[in-house]
C-alpha cells in the first residue's frame, strides 16, 4: 500500500499476490475491540523499532528541481507548488505511531511537515467535498474521508527523525494519517484531489477496507 505498505500498481508483483490472498482469507484479523484513547497498540499489531520497507518493486526518483505537487478538485484555491514554493508553507513537528496493515507498529516517528490543517487552510475546500484521493509519483493512488485528511496530526511530511526522508520511505514528500492504516499515507506525493464523490484507490479495489482504522481492524474490505 503506499506508506510502507504500497508502491504501486504492477499487478503481477509477488506482494501484491500476497495481499489480495491476505484479503480473500482475512488474515490477522483478532476480533479484539480496542480504542486508540486506551490502547496504543492496535489489536494483531506487534512492534518493531526498525521501519520496514515493503512496495511493488518500484521507488521513483523524483529530483526536487522537478518535483511538483498539485491541489486539485472542490477547492476554493487550486494550488501548484514547486519543492521552495511548498517549504514556504507553515511547517510543523509533530510525533505520532504507525500501524501497517501487515501487523507491525512503530512508536514515537518524528517528522517534520505541513499540517494538512494548514493547506486546508490555502486551497479552502468548497461545502461539497466530502473525500480525498491522493495520487503518487508511482501512479499509486488512495482515498479518505475529507474528515480523515484533516486530522488534527496528519501532516505532509519532509522529515524523520529530523533527516530528510529517504526515497524508500516516500521522499522528498509523503502524507501520514497516523490513526489510519499506514497503506492510506501515500509514498511520493504528486496530487491530491478535493472529490465530491469517493473514488476508491489502488489497494481499495483490491480487497482492502475503505477506511482503514486499525483500532476496528477494518483490514479488508467487507464486499
Amino acid at each position: 500500500m503506499s506508506a510502507d505498505d504500497k508502491g504501486a500498481t504492477p499487478d503481477d508483483s509477488k506482494l501484491t499476490a500476497t495481499k489480495r490472498r491476505w484479503a480473500r482469507d482475512r488474515k490477522f484479523i483478532t476480533g479484539r475491540i480496542t480504542r486508540p484513547e486506551t490502547d496504543r497498540l492496535p489489536p494483531g499489531q506487534h512492534l518493531t523499532k526498525d521501519w520496514p520497507v515493503l512496495d511493488l518493486g518500484q521507488t521513483p526518483s523524483v529530483p526536487l528541481h522537478h518535483w511538483r505537487l498539485d491541489v486539485t478538485g472542490a477547492v476554493d484555491h487550486p494550488a501548484s507548488w514547486d519543492w521552495n514554493e511548498f517549504l514556504k508553507l507553515p511547517q510543523s513537528k509533530e510525533t505520532t505511531d504507525i500501524h501497517c496493515v501487515t501487523t507491525w507498529s512503530r512508536y514515537d516517528n518524528d517528522w517534520k511537515g505541513v499540517l494538512t490543517h494548514d493547506l486546508l487552510d490555502v486551497v479552502m475546500p468548497k461545502p461539497e467535498a466530502g473525500f480525498v484521493t491522493l495520487t503518487s509519483y508511482d501512479g499509486y493512488t488512495t482515498n479518505v474521508p475529507l474528515d480523515d485528511f484533516a486530522a488534527p496530526n496528519a501532516m505532509l511530511v519532509h522529515t524523520w527523525q529530523g533527516k530528510p526522508l529517504t526515497r524508500e520511505h516516500g521522499g522528498p514528500l509523503r502524507l501520514v494519517i497516523p490513526h489510519l492504516y499506514f497503506w492510506k499515507s501515500a509514498k511520493w506525493i504528486q496530487k491530491i484531489d478535493f472529490m465530491i464523490a469517493d473514488k476508491p484507490g489502488f489497494w481499495e479495489v483490491n480487497g482492502y477496507h475503505n477506511r482503514g482504522d486499525p483500532w476496528a481492524e477494518q483490514r479488508y474490505s467487507d464486499d
